[in-house]
């Protein structure tokens, strides 16, 4: 069966998000105890149906497609993106991208969707062959997500059954696919998978900028030159009899690399153990425990999507957002706002180092002048992209990069990386207005909706920035600068509060920036700040149908748009504000949807635009509304953090285990001792470091060996 055309899955994909309703039953099942989410498309009454998902290596990220017409038939076409191989020109997507379709030649998709060359092949994913007169036609039976990998079971017309699973390599360049032959009938049934090797090349020619450092020359440009390799390789199956009950497979590999380098053979067993390993990883670190299976499990499937887009250039590594569109580079939101504070909680190495390495980057660009830096720093470091101007990035870096320092409890990276959040704060410091308020051009959402000279966000997360750099100076011991920023910290709330408390809408909330009348999602960071002077009106505000949908806030009244960034810090603000009941059945309708729906098993960008991208860093922001939200998680110092449960009335328990932050590992343990008053312990290596019990919606401060 051909694949559709690809405009036609595309629609259905894009379908998934906007069609499904309050009242649409789920889709997947969980199997909870195998963190396992499963659709049963033999017993699917709501054909056709098709998803995509992206997962990713150090080098590789693949967006798989897949799905079932109406007859069942298998849809599948797999979309690779290399972010160090690098096409003109070399800027935020000039990461290498091809499209492998089943029946038609590699797309180039940096070249508008060009053709690559091959000769002779007619089709580019290998054939199956089962004894009889009819050719199998594939039936997509069941699909599945575990240990990040796609598992796509197909039934053959000739009786025998396919199971592929689909994974990214972990260090090398292939999106790889393990095919197993499975007879499950009564009677031997010969069969076998054809080999297939294609191969086509594209030649290539950048400008690689070089590392630039502000107020010094810029290095010269230099040309590289070369060409790619692009293949599709399976060594295949012989024919030959398969009795029932037994199971054959092989492996399938889509790959690039420069065709300077050697071909070395893959080894898929390894590779899919690896996979797995990475998985059971993360599974094992800050691992979520309560009454909610599907919390747990999305918990998990998130930590997966953060660690794993991480890519290994040239300049040491970067964090990825991803989406088709985002790697090779870093962003001061998603890198250093979102996902370097999540990072220390798992101990997950290669993203702390990923963290230290973009703090680096951005700092290159510190300058006396205190002009703003990029926004984002691209090409494996050696370009920049500043095209929305100021967008508060500086608060960014001195909210997300102060979080991140304290958590990681590593003082010497601590004085080594100091000064961009000084120097952050200064900047902020510089765009004060009379009013007491900070100025940026605009947000993080770059114009797409208005944001006025003076916006909430940036001013929140100055605030935020303000307060934990005064906890980092004191670490570091610069006890005046931190008296500063905490003077600074309140005579800002106090600024705020003049500048943006407002009855909007007929909520006691805030306007989103001046002369704006209209209700935002983004009045909801306040909360997640601890300032709790408009909370129930900005609460009911962000509930109300003004804003919220079945897929969270709409980032504006009256349109259409939703981000889950926002919904995800507003879920975190609500829980961090004690309203546990509030945001509980919210939280749970958003994620039993993301992990259980027509569009899974992650959180996503947005909608319309990115259609609802698989970005890597808004599953560390689904993973913080847990961690500083529900359990109330922020960083004093080194070796101490505040911790301010939220426990809900319908549950009894809640545990953090094996939490790896602040130079240490232990466990959270929260419990209901009485209607209002929460039991609390700490444990560490098997011992009760603190045990105590403090009335709910109080906080506690706690300082580890």
């Amino acid at each position: 069966m051909s694949l559709l055309p690809v405009k036609i899955l595309g629609l259905l994909a894009s379908l998934t998000l906007a069609a499904q309703g309050p009242a649409a039953p789920d889709r997947w099942k969980l199997d909870a105890a195998e963190r396992r989410v499963s659709w049963d498309v033999a017993a699917d009454q709501r054909l056709p149906h098709s998803d995509r998902i992206e997962m990713a290596g150090r080098r590789v990220a693949g967006i798989v497609s897949y799905g079932a017409d109406a007859e069942r038939n298998l849809l599948l076409e797999r979309t690779c993106v290399w972010p160090t191989l690098r096409v003109a020109p070399n800027d935020t997507h000039a990461s290498l991208m091809v499209r492998f379709r089943r029946d038609q030649a590699p797309l180039w998709l940096n070249g508008r969707n060009q053709a690559l060359p091959v000769s002779g092949v007619t089709r580019f994913e290998p054939r199956v062959h089962v004894e009889g007169p009819v050719p199998p036609r594939e039936r997509l039976v069941r699909a599945a997500h575990q240990n990040g990998i796609l598992r796509l079971e197909t039934d053959l017309n000739g009786g025998l059954s396919l199971v592929r699973e689909i994974f990214p390599s972990g260090e090398g360049t292939a999106l790889l696919e393990r095919w197993t032959l499975c007879n499950p009938g009564k009677e031997p049934r010969v069969a076998g998978v054809e080999s297939l090797h294609v191969v086509t090349s594209l030649p290539f020619s950048f400008v690689d900028k070089g590392l630039q450092m502000a107020g010094q020359p810029a290095p010269a440009p230099i040309t590289r030159e070369g060409s790619y390799r692009i293949s599709i390789d399976c060594e295949g199956i012989p024919d030959r009899p398969i009795r029932p009950g037994e199971s054959v497979s092989v492996g399938l590999a889509f790959r690039a690399q420069r065709a300077d380098e050697p071909v070395l053979p893959v080894a898929f067993d390894r590779e899919r153990e690896a996979r797995i390993a990475l998985v059971q990883g993360l599974r094992d670190a800050l691992r979520l425990e309560c009454p909610d299976p599907v919390l747990e499990s999305l918990f998990d499937y998130s930590k997966l999507r953060a660690c794993e887009s991480i890519v290994e250039t040239k300049h040491g590594p970067l964090h990825a957002p991803g989406g088709g569109s985002y790697y090779a580079a870093i962003w001061a939101n998603d890198t250093i706002e979102y996902v370097a504070p999540f990072y220390p909680f798992t101990g997950y190495a290669y993203g702390n180092a990923a963290s230290l390495n973009a703090i680096s980057h951005f700092a290159r660009y510190m300058n006396p002048g205190f002009q703003p830096i990029p926004s984002s720093i691209v090409a494996e470091g050696t370009d920049f992209w500043n095209g929305a101007g100021d967008r508060g990035d500086q608060a960014m870096f001195a909210f997300g990069v102060s979080r991140f320092l304290l958590a990681l409890g590593d003082r010497a990276e601590a004085k080594t990386h100091w000064p961009l959040v000084k120097w952050s704060l200064e900047y902020c410091e510089r765009k004060k207005t009379k009013d007491g308020v900070i100025a940026s051009d605009a947000d993080e959402l770059e114009h797409r909706f208005s944001s006025g000279t003076v916006n909430l966000n940036t001013n929140m997360l100055t605030y935020g920035g303000l307060r934990s750099a005064a906890d980092l100076a004191h670490e570091l011991g610069e006890e005046d600068l931190a008296a500063t920023y905490r003077k600074r910290s309140e005579a800002l709330r106090e600024a705020m509060e003049r500048y943006f408390g407002a009855e909007v809408r007929g909520f006691h909330t805030y306007r989103y920036h001046d002369g704006l009348d209209e209700l935002r999602a983004w009045i909801c960071i306040p909360l997640t700040m601890g300032i709790d002077t408009r909370k129930q009106g900005t609460i009911e505000a962000l509930f109300s149908p003004r804003l919220w949908t079945p897929d969270g806030l709409l980032t504006a009244e009256g349109s259409t748009t939703f981000w889950d960034r926002s919904t995800l810090y507003a879920l975190r603000g609500i829980f961090y504000a004690n309203e546990p009941d509030r945001a509980l059945p919210a939280f749970r309708a958003l994620s039993r949807r993301r992990l259980l729906g027509d569009h899974v098993p992650y959180v996503v960008e947005a909608y319309p635009e990115g259609n609802g991208r698989h970005l890597s860093a808004e599953s560390a922001l689904y993973v913080r509304v847990v961690t500083e939200g529900l359990f109330g998680i922020t960083p004093r110092g080194f070796r101490s953090f505040e911790l301010k449960p939220s426990l809900p009335a319908s549950w009894d328990h809640m545990a953090l285990r094996n939490v790896r932050a602040f130079g240490s590992a232990f466990d959270l343990e929260v419990r209901r001792a009485a209607k209002d008053r929460l039991s609390v312990r700490v444990m560490q290596k098997g011992r009760a470091i603190l045990d105590q019990t403090l009335p709910a919606g109080e906080s506690l401060q706690v300082k580890l060996p």
